[in-house]
């Protein structure tokens, strides 16, 4: 009887581990940006080959994702979202158990800032410090006025117009000679970037990472020597009525896979692996400029990915899962 008992025990235990590493139908948000698109694929592909799951792409975007994840529990993974975007009702979701932070999608955050290229710099070190932009601030031609110097912002409408232009003024840009040029759009801006890239000019601007423009293009970050003052970002630079700037590095924005609780329960193995899960901008910015000379798609860049970077990928995985995608590949 006892030998019995013992036995039903088992296997009862048994029966609630395997029910807990239990995959089964996955829905994975694919978002409509390029970097968000490519590792939805790439999650697709390997909880598919890998974990031996049933995961589909459901289309998705921060704001409406994040809501229905919160309210119904659908999709199961969000693996790229802007966490500040909804940072109050994602916390909501986490301290209600409805939901549950993976690893970073982008380690590093999204990243800001001011940039030069590095050509640029290796002929003029101190130019990766705004007090060695401004020491040589004739180098940066403006297009339309030769009384003034280039500093390339934001297009206008965008937020980061307005952090880009309290940053200018904090800084004193103006006194030292410069003048703001609007690129008129997100085009407008990369293509400053590339005519002089490509000419070997002089550019000094706002740019963001990850993107294709920085893949392809070496740009140093210039130094402000202030730090970051994420009080200050938040409640004065990134606000339109901030009167008196103080001058601050741009924080990381911070970039996380999203999960439902209940998928996290339900598949642990899985789990483990997003918390694994991430690229560096690096790595992001080389794969959107991938994207972008060969007109591919995310499926596309998944596949590339994972043909190329093995010594990347299979740090996220048990050998015997990396072993499955290998042959799946």
């Amino acid at each position: 009887m006892k030998l019995k008992l013992a036995s039903l025990i088992m296997a009862g235990l048994a029966t609630t581990q395997v029910s807990a590493n239990e995959c089964g139908d996955v829905t994975i948000a694919e978002m409509n940006w390029n970097s968000a698109s490519l590792i939805a694929y790439l999650d697709q592909f390997i909880l598919n080959e890998g974990y031996g799951c049933n995961a589909s792409l459901v289309p998705g975007d921060t704001m409406p994702t994040g809501a229905s994840m919160v309210e119904k529990g659908q999709p199961d993974i969000a693996p790229e979202m802007w966490t500040n975007a909804l940072k109050e009702s994602l916390d909501r979701g986490v301290a209600e158990k409805r939901l549950r932070y993976a690893g970073k999608a982008l380690v590093e955050g999204g990243e800001e800032g001011f940039w030069v290229p590095k050509y640029l710099v290796d002929q003029y070190p101190e130019i990766a410090t705004i007090e060695g932009v401004k020491k040589h601030a004739e180098l940066f031609e403006h297009p339309e006025d030769p009384d003034a110097y280039a500093f390339y912002s934001c297009p206008a409408g965008w937020n980061c117009q307005i952090s880009a232009g309290n940053l200018f003024k904090s800084m004193n840009l103006a006194d030292a000679g410069f003048a703001i040029v609007d690129p008129g759009s997100s085009a407008g801006l990369s293509g400053s970037i590339a005519k002089a890239y490509e000419r070997e000019e002089a550019w000094f601007g706002y740019y963001w990472a990850p993107t294709a423009i920085l893949g392809k293009y070496d740009m140093v970050k210039v130094d402000f020597g202030s730090g970051v003052n994420l009080d200050e970002y938040v409640n004065c630079v990134s606000q339109e009525d901030c009167d008196n700037p103080k001058t601050t590095m741009y924080p990381p924005s911070p970039v996380s896979t999203v999960v439902t609780e209940e998928f996290a329960v339900r598949s642990p193995q899985v789990q483990e692996y997003l918390n694994k899960r991430g690229f560096t901008n690096d790595q992001m910015n080389q794969l959107l400029a991938w994207m972008e000379d060969n007109q591919a798609s995310g499926e596309d860049a998944m596949f590339h990915f994972l043909e190329t970077s093995p010594e990347t990928w299979k740090q996220w995985l048990p050998a015997d899962v990396a072993d499955k995608v290998s042959k799946a590949l």
